[in-house]
């Protein structure tokens, strides 16, 4: 009989172990990724066509009252989530310690193409067509299970666990996703500012976060920093936005000055990296709300943010 030594279980432990435990390897697609923004495009015809052409919805919206998208999603076979403060029966009513603060859609095709649409874009009347919004398009079904993960996790109460797939490889360029509170946003924004070599460009609806804001202050005299605040962050929400210290301390910083909310929450580094999704630069939106956020590396996605924000700084 062969005798199996210590030495050779402790080997083949070693292995197993590994084995178990060993980083899967980051997923690689190629797809479509194609943007809208509000004030310059017609993002409402757009998200329901998209409906339209799909087999099966899910989504998961903090609000909806756009009579086009409700006929668009009551057409067809939909599971809508809405956060309690804007549910009126229809779908499902999601409460939560803080706010189901998401605006995502999950689009099932017969094909087997699946789509994730998501930005800043509450799909509302305000939302199409007075607000400042971006909305995001990606044929991705890596993406599309890491957000039906989360669907599920919000429709079934379960507790929040760390995303499967952070990282894609998508069209050859690094592309990440990330959920809050589980993933801790906050911490992804601040590695990615930390990294900035030339310029940080920000459009933010609600920015009341003293990491984010003290890491730029810090930075501004290697870093060319400008920023767009919605109006509502301005002195008079001075004990909590990072604006008024910002404007104080020099740096180069506007209110905005549309006839409705600019409502990006986005940040372009280098002309480089895109950061966008539901997000909100806020304690609430890191540790509190349901949120979700990507960090976009295309060259094409980042010159469009780019173009967008240009537009808005022009325009405060």
């Amino acid at each position: 009989m062969r005798i199996i030594t210590p030495v050779a279980i402790h080997a083949m432990l070693i292995i197993l172990i590994a084995c178990t435990y060993a980083p899967e390897a980051t997923p690689a697609e190629n797809g479509t990724i194609k943007t809208c923004f509000s004030m310059q495009e017609d993002c409402e015809t757009r998200l329901a066509e998209l409906i339209s052409s799909s087999a099966h919805v899910k989504t998961a919206l903090y609000d909806l009252d756009a009579p086009r998208i409700i006929t668009a999603l009551k057409d067809k076979d939909t599971d809508l989530l809405i956060d309690e403060d804007n549910y009126e029966d229809y779908g499902q009513e999601i409460k939560s310690p803080g706010l189901m603060h998401n605006k995502f859609f999950i689009l099932h095709n017969a094909s087997g193409n699946d789509y994730v649409i998501t930005g800043s874009t509450n799909p509302t009347r305000n939302g199409f067509l007075k607000n400042d919004n971006n909305m995001i398009i990606i044929n991705s079904l890596t993406l599309a299970n890491n957000y039906e993960e989360e669907f599920y996790e919000l429709k079934e109460g379960r507790a929040s666990r760390k995303t499967t797939y952070t990282r894609i490889i998508f069209n050859g360029h690094e592309l990440e996703n990330y959920f809050c509170p589980e993933d801790n946003c906050e911490d992804e924004v601040l590695e990615e500012l930390e990294a900035a070599n030339e310029s940080v460009h920000f459009m933010t609806f609600s920015f009341t976060s003293d990491n984010i804001g003290k890491l730029l202050m810090k930075r501004k005299e290697e870093l060319d920093i400008k920023g767009v605040f919605d109006k509502s962050q301005s002195a008079s929400n001075r004990e909590y936005s990072e604006y008024p210290w910002m404007k104080e301390a020099g740096m180069d910083v506007k209110l905005s000055d549309g006839k409705g909310k600019m409502h990006h929450k986005v940040f372009i580094i280098d002309n480089k990296t895109v950061i966008t999704g539901s997000y909100n630069p806020t304690a609430s939106g890191n540790a509190k709300n349901d949120e979700n956020m990507l960090v976009i590396r295309e060259p094409a996605i980042v010159e469009k943010y780019l173009k967008e924000f240009e537009r808005v700084w022009s325009e405060s």
